[in-house]
């Protein structure tokens, strides 16, 4: 595959559902361009958008590794369905044909034989032949030239042509991407993370619905070692590659826990806890001009996250309560923090500060009269405050 025969490598970006938005759909474009930059800060790239597409042309003379780099790093960035490392080629019928038939020279669907089509699209009307004419002609010369069976229901290759307004782009596959909408579209929230599996995928969720994110970690220290702080900080570092700039904030948590353990009610200290939490990550939240809470809770999966206790908690605080994880069961949640790169780290051992207050039986229908005496004893709000005030910001390697 020699680039004097296939013009110059690019990347193709395709929108996901940014394209079905109505007047503020440019809005939407522009933030998903700047996030596109910024994510490709360190490549020199040239950003075009056209018709739904956004192709990212690198300097002449570039190689196809660099292409290949390029293409896996803005996969991760959400708002993009597909991501195709392409191959720009002049707007000519002959050169299309001849770069289509050396694209594929080398595949292993040649040397099987492979079952083929051929897909055009002509976003530019003004070019000669029209989508099923290109397609005509490149599939019967690849068909001439390597014998390869057409199959336009299944193939087993496709090779893809776009024309546009200044070149014909060609490619095969692609890579998908992350869906949703860009990050920034849709606010800034404040992640409650844990060191464990769940959190981390709900950050991850909620950034595909377009929430820019910080995340807000409790320690148990003093009565805890930093490990826990740690793993949220490798975990916030493995999730920042889909929104980038992220930070940590970190809550020295272990004095108000004692406090709660010494209330005196066992069976309500999870939920009591859970509720300050709450609180603490609501008076950060309007402090960074976040607008909403973001928890992994999933619906039934332990004894503080059945439909009562939930609402206990939901009374705790003014914010919504964003629970992107509430219908899935362990087995999709684990699956879902392996494809994105967390649930490595989310296994590695750490004191994880709510092991501190874990009840021999555990309440799972608390009252929430029940729950305010406890925090009128504690006096919660002020020292939700308290906590606030003593937060510690972990901002990430540049």
């Amino acid at each position: 595959m020699t680039m004097t025969a296939l013009g110059e490598p690019c990347v193709l970006l395709k929108l996901g559902e940014v394209v079905l938005k109505g007047r503020n759909r440019e809005v939407f474009e522009m933030r998903l361009r700047a996030n596109i930059k910024a994510a490709l800060k360190d490549h020199t790239v040239d950003i075009r958008q056209r018709h739904g597409v956004i192709a990212l042309f690198l300097p002449e003379g570039t190689g196809v590794e660099v292409a290949e780099a390029v293409a896996q790093r803005v996969s991760e960035v959400p708002g993009l369905v597909l991501v195709h490392l392409a191959w720009r080629i002049p707007k000519d019928p002959e050169a299309v044909t001849k770069a289509a038939i050396e694209l594929i020279k080398d595949t292993g669907e040649v040397a099987r034989k492979a079952r083929f089509a051929v897909r055009s699209r002509r976003r530019d009307k003004r070019f000669p032949l029209r989508s099923n004419e290109i397609d005509h002609l490149v599939g019967g010369a690849i068909n001439d030239t390597y014998g390869l069976p057409v199959d336009l229901k299944n193939p087993e290759l496709t090779v893809h042509i776009e024309v546009d307004r200044d070149e014909v782009f060609l490619f095969t596959g692609g890579r998908p991407g992350q869906g949703g909408l860009p990050v920034g579209s849709s606010g800034r929230a404040l992640v409650l993370m844990s060191g464990g599996i769940d959190s981390p995928v709900a950050a991850y969720r909620m950034m595909r619905r377009g929430l820019r994110v910080d995340f807000l970690h409790f320690s148990g220290i003093p009565f805890t070692t930093s490990e826990s702080i740690y793993k949220a900080y490798a975990l916030v570092r493995s999730l920042d590659r889909f929104q980038g700039k992220s930070r940590l904030w970190v809550v020295p948590f272990g004095k108000a826990q004692q406090s709660i353990k010494a209330s005196g009610q066992e069976r309500l200290n999870m939920i009591a806890q859970r509720r300050l939490m709450l609180k603490t990550a609501e008076e950060v939240a309007h402090r960074i001009h976040a607008e909403a809470l973001v928890t992994g809770d999933s619906l039934g999966q332990v004894s503080s996250q059945t439909l009562t206790n939930i609402t206990a908690q939901d009374n705790a605080v003014d914010l919504p309560i964003f629970r992107p994880l509430i219908g899935l069961d362990k087995t999709e949640i684990i699956a879902e923090a392996r494809r994105i790169g967390t649930l490595e780290i989310s296994e590695l051992p750490d004191e994880d500060c709510c092991t501190l207050l874990a009840p021999r039986s555990a309440e799972t229908r608390a009252k929430i009269e029940d729950l305010k005496q406890i925090e009128r004893r504690l006096d919660a709000e002020d020292l939700a405050a308290q906590l606030a005030d003593s937060i510690q910001a972990y901002k990430l390697d540049a």
